[in-house]
């Protein structure tokens, strides 16, 4: 088993007003003059997650968290219809990070995000890699638009039945038809009982994708509260039907801008939800990029997953 630190609490939280009506949600944890850290949540919708916190090490971290706007603790919250996400995309959320860190005073941090974190972890450091001492991605995606039709379109070979009762949940959409930007107008539907049924079709659809991996003892998308899965697929959809408003394949083209950033790719061999070509695929953009396939895992990862995570993020701190 991994040998994950103690879950520590935070010293420090806030809001912070980072206009368009939108407060997000922060929290340091760890040693206060400690190596700063930034843990870059996935979704997009999710809300940070107390347990990342036990990656670092509360001795020699300053480890800083954050819900991305309009979900977790950060208002308005998406389960809210009428919250407006006009004002809820990546260059909004890239702007948001860097408001953080001139808030807390911080001058470099290392980034660690998996999954959506790892795509806007990436559009953060190719922005402000001067702001960027290392960066930690596992289960790595870049949200280009052939990624999202392999998860909501063609890894639907292996699971036809559910993906048949997926594109259902979106009445009068064809096979090949943009089944996303169907459930995003779905989840903006006036009735509740419309957004409701959307939320419950999509989570079961990403239920399905991950079921090798979970084998059934849980859902990483069902089992969350209503009002967490209202926000992560009503954000999600908003995300993923606009390709997160970043030109197809930037994240690649724009590796170079990482050169002498050190950075860790942590990737499962069998990730049905992302497959592995993305982090070879960066990897081999990004010069000094060290990849690890995880030849046991999937998205969600496992417990050989976390001990490179861990690994990583303990040579970071010692500076190696």
């Amino acid at each position: 088993m991994a040998r994950l630190y103690p879950l520590v609490e935070p010293h420090r939280t806030g809001m912070l007003d980072v206009g368009d009506g939108n407060r997000v949600y922060w929290e340091v944890c760890g040693a206060p003059d400690g190596k700063p850290a930034l843990v870059v949540h996935g979704g997009p919708g999710s809300g940070c997650y107390p347990g990342t916190r036990r990656y670092f090490d509360p001795e020699r971290y300053r480890t800083v968290l954050f819900d991305q706007r309009n979900c977790g603790r950060s208002t308005p919250h998406a389960s809210d219809p009428a919250t407006d996400l006009r004002h809820n995309t990546t260059a909004h959320l890239v702007a948001d990070m860097e408001r953080l860190r001139e808030h807390l005073g911080v001058d470099r941090w290392l980034l660690y995000g998996g999954s959506w974190g790892s795509t806007l972890a990436l559009a953060y450091a190719e922005r402000y890699p001067e702001r960027v001492s290392e960066i930690v991605l596992s289960a790595v995606t870049t949200t280009r638009r052939s990624e999202l039709d392999w998860l909501y379109r063609g890894v639907g070979r292996f699971f036809p039945e559910q993906w048949e009762r997926f594109l259902a949940g979106a009445p009068g959409t064809p096979p090949d038809g943009d089944v996303v930007a169907a459930y995003a107008r779905l989840t903006e539907h006036p009735d509740a009982a419309v957004r409701e049924k959307a939320t419950a079709d999509w989570c079961a659809w990403e239920d399905t994708v991950l079921l090798g991996e979970t084998g059934g003892a849980y859902r990483p998308y069902g089992d969350r509260p209503s009002t967490a899965l209202l926000a992560l697929v009503r954000i999600c959809a908003h995300y993923f039907a606009h390709g997160a408003w970043l030109e197809e394949g930037v994240l690649l083209r724009e590796a170079h801008r990482l050169a002498g950033i050190p950075g860790v790719l942590i990737h499962g061999r069998f990730d049905m939800g992302g497959p592995l070509t993305t982090a070879w695929e960066l990897h081999r953009a990004w010069p000094g990029s060290e990849l690890t396939v995880v030849e046991d895992a999937g998205h969600v990862g496992n417990d050989t997953t976390a001990a490179h995570v861990l690994r990583a993020l303990d040579r970071f701190a010692a500076g190696g």
